[in-house]
């Protein structure tokens, strides 16, 4: 989960962890090195204490009285009572809290009688728990402090990491004359990434270019035997020709005006340009559907399928005849070729349409690859390369129309098309 973080975070968090961590050591030995140096101070101090204490009482053979804060309880010889608190305990240094307070205790046996020598930590304990919340805000102040330290530390990393990723982002970067980008960093890890960058879109820049003079050669010179074909149908066209042909010659000169939009298409395509669907230009979506219903219905009718052409809702929105035509025409190709028995329909809806058939759906494990160029279903008919569906994905991204794909619950495919523009 921490590596799906943005960088900025994990430096972040980085920070503070080790922080935490190394303040948290800090606290601890603190705290362990006074609890230590009290119990040794204190317990030498009373121990000394005590053997003054043995000394009287061995010279004189009297209980001395102390002076230096500290009470000395002697059970068998004295009748002050020993507080519940400090009873049981065996001999040598112990600390002893309770409800009544918090004592320092020394006990020793001198010639039979047990010598408890008591010493009040009150004071201590009060400069032990002022200590600890000392070193419990300083832990505190610590974490603050690697936040803010963090923070400063992963914008300085971070921005310059963001304006390299804009100026790749930028599409201006692809232009011949676009200046480099390492000449705007300095030579460290971020100046080697701006070099890579570099000689990447550099590569870039030669791919595009490469395929912008092929797309241009190749719609140059596929024009003029398009122009042929088509200028040839027409005047086979004008002749006197048996019904057969002359539906035989329409369809020649139809495919020679399908493919010169092709060719425009594809150059645009290649180009990535935005192509303006303007009202003079652009083409109505039922009349569209009834073009191609035309074309695709003896088709999809001449394979003992049935066709169908549904209009649910009307719209008035003027879209480009070729890409429309393009990708109505690959997705009804689509179907007939998916297709063994029933029906093929399609269906105009106010925001765009929809390709519904018979056929056998598509598994789940193909709807990943099912818009990839040179893919083919295995329930696919005919001959075709599997860039059809390719054609019509590029087509609806450059755009900005959508397409779906789904299985129908009576069996069957549907692929729908929403139209943005």
């Amino acid at each position: 989960m921490v590596a799906k973080q943005p960088l900025a975070r994990r430096i972040v968090l980085a920070f503070t962890l080790l922080t935490a961590v190394v303040s948290a050591l800090f606290a601890w030995g603190i705290l362990a090195v006074v609890h230590l140096v009290e119990d040794d101070l204190v317990g030498d101090e009373l121990q000394r204490e005590m053997a003054a204490v043995r000394e009287v009482y061995r010279l004189e053979g009297r209980v001395p009285d102390l002076v230096a804060g500290s009470e000395l309880y002697v059970p068998d010889l004295h009748h002050k009572p020993l507080p519940p608190e400090l009873a049981g305990y065996g001999p040598g240094y112990h600390e002893v809290v309770g409800e009544a307070g918090a004592w320092y205790t020394y006990k020793t046996t001198i010639d039979g009688h047990d010598f408890i020598l008591v010493r009040n930590q009150d004071d201590f304990e009060a400069r032990e728990q002022l200590l600890l919340r000392v070193v419990l805000i300083g832990f505190f102040a610590a974490l603050g402090l690697a936040l803010l330290i963090g923070n400063l530390t992963a914008r300085r990393v971070i921005d310059p990491v963001v304006r390299l990723a804009n100026q790749v982002r930028n599409r201006d970067q692809l232009l011949p004359l676009a200046p480099s980008l390492a000449s705007d960093y300095a030579a460290d890890e971020l100046g080697q990434l701006a070099l890579a960058f570099d000689h990447a879109l550099d590569q870039l820049r030669a791919a595009v270019n490469r395929e912008r003079l092929f797309t241009s050669d190749v719609s140059h010179e596929l024009r003029t035997p398009l122009m042929i074909i088509a200028t040839s149908a027409e005047l086979l066209a004008r002749a006197d020709l048996p019904p057969r042909e002359q539906r035989q010659v329409e369809r020649i000169g139809k495919a020679a005006a399908e493919m010169r939009a092709l060719v425009e298409t594809f150059l645009q395509l290649a180009r990535a340009q935005s192509v303006g669907n303007a009202v003079e230009a652009g083409v109505l979506l039922a009349d569209m559907a009834a073009e191609q219903a035309a074309y695709w219905g003896e088709e999809i009718r001449n394979r003992g399928l049935a066709f169908s052409l549904q209009v649910a809702a009307e719209s008035s929105v003027r879209y480009h005849p070729t890409f429309l035509r393009v990708v109505m025409g690959n997705l009804l190709r689509n179907a007939l070729h998916y297709t063994e028995q029933g029906e093929i329909r399609l269906i105009l809806e106010a925001q765009g349409f929809r390709v519904e058939d018979s056929g056998p759906g598509i598994p789940e494990v193909e709807k990943e690859t099912l818009f990839q160029p040179f893919v083919r279903g295995r329930q696919a008919r005919g001959e075709g390369l599997g860039l059809g569906l390719s054609l019509v994905k590029r087509v609806c991204e450059q755009q900005g129309w959508s397409i779906a794909v789904g299985n129908r619950a009576s069996g069957g495919t549907c692929f729908s098309v929403i139209l943005g523009r």
